[in-house]
């Protein structure tokens, strides 16, 4: 018995160790696409924001802080900001307020289901295009030439005016993305239990009486989440700004992902664009920051 238990012994702690070894297998190769994909460009940067003359190895030197001090006194790299803090401010409070008010239109029980499956389609659309589409159309249709300057009779200059600009880029990007954020709200409202509703008419609770009390409170986590994302996304834009304007005309619409661009890769100062960078990312990392602790509260 003695000598069968030995060798059982073995056996077991074999197993053991495996059981405790797998995950890391299966984890490994995710491990290390980030590392690789995200830890080791994200060091870089941040090793370039430091240095001068960044990327060409025979010149660079250790610059300190001077390229964060460059960046900060920069008169384009301040308006860069403010439209950029337009921007998301403007996309969220008007993607919150279309999303809120199309989820509770395609949750409503007056309308039919046919009406609300049409709805769903129509809603949804914006959604399925990508940037590149999305920018096309609307460049055709904001042309001075173009559909809604027909329609109005009219020849605005709808993204070549440096007051119009903005906004107009503001509408498209809210245009864009709403419909994410309508499902999601949509999800919630749905998940509103009716007993709820039933139990304030019976106390003689009206219409705007439960959406205050009930309706909103029920989606506050949903609406802090999806706030917090926004804010997040909205900050990186990049992909909208450059192909509809490019942050023109005259950096009316430079927002801080593509004046670090343009700054890389059209004015090849590596090293300012690496500080740029790296306080986008701490502005990124600041909300993403209060995004988890937040759902971490929640939990």
């Amino acid at each position: 018995m003695k000598h069968f238990s030995e060798k059982i012994k073995p056996i077991r702690s074999n197993r053991s160790l495996n059981q405790k070894v797998t995950p890391y297998i299966y984890l490994a190769p995710t491990v290390i696409g980030m590392t690789i994909l995200m830890v080791v460009p994200i060091c870089m940067v941040v090793m370039y924001s430091f240095m001068n003359h960044a990327v060409v190895a025979k010149e660079s030197s250790f610059a300190g802080l001077k390229n964060y001090i460059t960046i900060l006194s920069d008169p384009k790299f301040r308006s860069a900001i403010v439209h950029t803090i337009k921007f998301s401010a403007l996309s969220v409070v008007f993607h919150m307020l279309i999303a809120l008010t199309f989820a509770m239109m395609l949750n409503s029980s007056i309308i039919s289901k046919r009406t609300k499956a049409f709805f769903r389609v129509i809603y949804i659309i914006p959604w399925v295009f990508t940037s590149t589409i999305v920018a096309t159309l609307w460049r055709l249709i904001l042309n001075p030439n173009g559909v809604l300057n027909y329609l109005i009779g009219s020849q605005i200059e709808w993204l070549s005016s440096t007051k119009l600009a903005l906004y107009t880029l503001t509408f498209i990007n809210v245009w864009a993305a709403y419909p994410f954020f309508m499902v999601t709200i949509l999800a919630g409202l749905q998940g509103i239990s009716k007993d709820l509703y039933e139990a304030a008419t019976v106390d003689g609770a009206n219409g705007i009486q439960k959406f205050i009390h009930i309706t909103i409170p029920q989606l506050k986590p949903i609406l802090f989440s999806m706030i917090m994302l926004d804010g997040i996304w909205s900050t990186q834009q990049f992909s909208l700004v450059w192909t509809i304007t490019g942050g023109g005309p005259l950096n009316s619409t430079d927002m801080l992902g593509s004046y670090t661009y343009r700054l890389a890769f059209m004015n090849y100062k590596f090293s300012p664009a690496s500080a740029s960078a790296v306080l986008i990312l701490v502005v990124v990392m600041a909300l993403a920051y209060i995004y988890v602790r937040y759902q971490k509260v929640g939990d």
